[in-house]
């Protein structure tokens, strides 16, 4: 009697032990997490705040929230030697179609949808129809979290450039006349350059704009004409606008948020112009929240709610910002009067009356899917960027 006794002590000390281990456990991982996000897109201008609403919000999920910048070319490569030793230092990637696509040919990413769409319930519906199509290039491998029908565009120093270019033809002819005051910078890291990269085929009536190995004949003709009176290609389009507005280049190629944003910070100066191809056809952008492989279970549902929480119509009203990404928001139903007084004081500053127009009359399309884009990156840098690129 007295060991049946002794048995049941212990028997219910282990069940005790064994209790308070598991409600130790799920304590811990109810912890609160500490979330790293890395932008290679220039998006946090547009959702840094929208970010730490949600952390403000949701103390019991998040710990801390840490922002890193990065160029797009090189996180690939940094995400894989991380994956291959087994760590996941990244949690969350806001890219622009550069990074996503390398990513998603290179296998980086965690597959959203439709793995996982029951944590992201009607996503799709939310997005407005342009940002819908942009959506669709993420392949279910990320959330796209702002928009842009970009461009391409010409901007120009209206007190040097008198009868700026309506085509490429005349493009060239100016480059020529007016050596190096022209400049882009290397596509695969900027918007506009791969804006305009892309957006050339459809101007220039190549055979095929959505095969830039086998359909691009004229594009790629054109590019090397061009490139003969172009001093060099800078890394980034930052570098780009400084260099116009400074006046050492009199013209380059831009995209409504890169045209809008550095005339509001002054780097650009506020009277200078734009101008659209006559034939243009808009080349959308967007940017998209990727979660690389690798990322820890409990901080996975953290991120799914902190995505959803960014396609609410109160996060994406503040992606307006100061114009960078004009006019920003994905989803659909959030106008500029939704946005701060400061943006939609910068945009009615700024922004331009004509786009409205443009932005209705010209036909839009979405970029290059992403093993067409990876390789126009990789064509243009071997034969048009490759002694030239800075």
């Amino acid at each position: 009697m007295a060991f049946k006794a002794g048995l049941s002590v212990k028997l219910a000390a282990l069940c005790v032990a064994v209790s308070a281990a598991f409600a130790a456990s799920a304590a811990h991982a109810a912890d609160p997490v500490a979330i790293n996000i890395v932008d290679v897109a220039g998006n946090l201008q547009l959702t840094q705040k929208g970010f730490e609403a949600f952390k403000a919000k949701y103390p019991d999920l998040v710990s801390s929230i840490t922002f890193t910048n990065a160029p797009a070319p090189q996180l690939p490569g940094k995400i894989k030697a991380m994956q291959a030793a087994g760590r996941s230092d990244i949690d969350l990637v806001v890219t622009g179609t550069d990074a996503l696509a390398a990513g998603i040919q290179q296998g980086l990413w965690e597959k959203l949808l439709p793995e996982h769409a029951a944590v992201f319930p009607g996503v799709l519906d939310k997005y407005a129809p342009g940002p819908r199509k942009m959506q669709d290039l993420a392949q279910g491998y990320g959330l796209e979290v702002t928009y842009m029908p970009a461009g391409p565009l010409l901007e120009y120093n209206p007190a040097k450039v008198s009868d700026p270019p309506k085509t490429p033809e005349q493009l060239l002819a100016w480059c020529k006349a007016h050596p190096n005051k022209l400049i882009y910078a290397r596509p695969a890291n900027s918007g506009p350059g791969r804006t305009f990269l892309m957006g050339l085929p459809y101007v220039l009536g190549d055979k095929n704009p959505m095969d830039p190995v086998n359909g691009w004949d004229k594009t790629w003709a054109f590019l090397k004409q061009l490139n003969d009176c172009i001093p060099y290609y800078p890394g980034g389009t930052s570098a780009v606008m400084k260099e116009l507005g400074e006046g050492t280049r009199d013209m380059t190629v831009t995209v409504t948020g890169w045209d809008i944003n550095p005339r509001a910070l002054g780097i650009v100066p506020a009277d200078f112009k734009v101008q659209a191809f006559d034939n243009m056809t808009w080349v959308n952008d967007a940017h998209y929240m990727v979660i690389p492989k690798g990322v820890p279970k409990e901080k996975l549902d953290v991120l799914y709610k902190l995505m959803n929480f960014m396609l609410e119509p109160a996060q994406q009203a503040l992606t307006y910002d100061d114009g960078y990404f004009y006019p920003g928001p994905a989803v659909k139903d959030v106008p500029l009067s939704a946005a701060p007084a400061k943006s939609q004081e910068v945009i009615q500053k700024f922004g331009r009356p004509e786009y409205a127009k443009l932005l209705a009359d010209r036909p839009h399309v979405v970029p290059l899917n992403a093993q067409a884009m990876v390789a126009a990156f990789q064509k243009w840098d071997r034969e048009i960027g490759a002694q030239k690129t800075k």
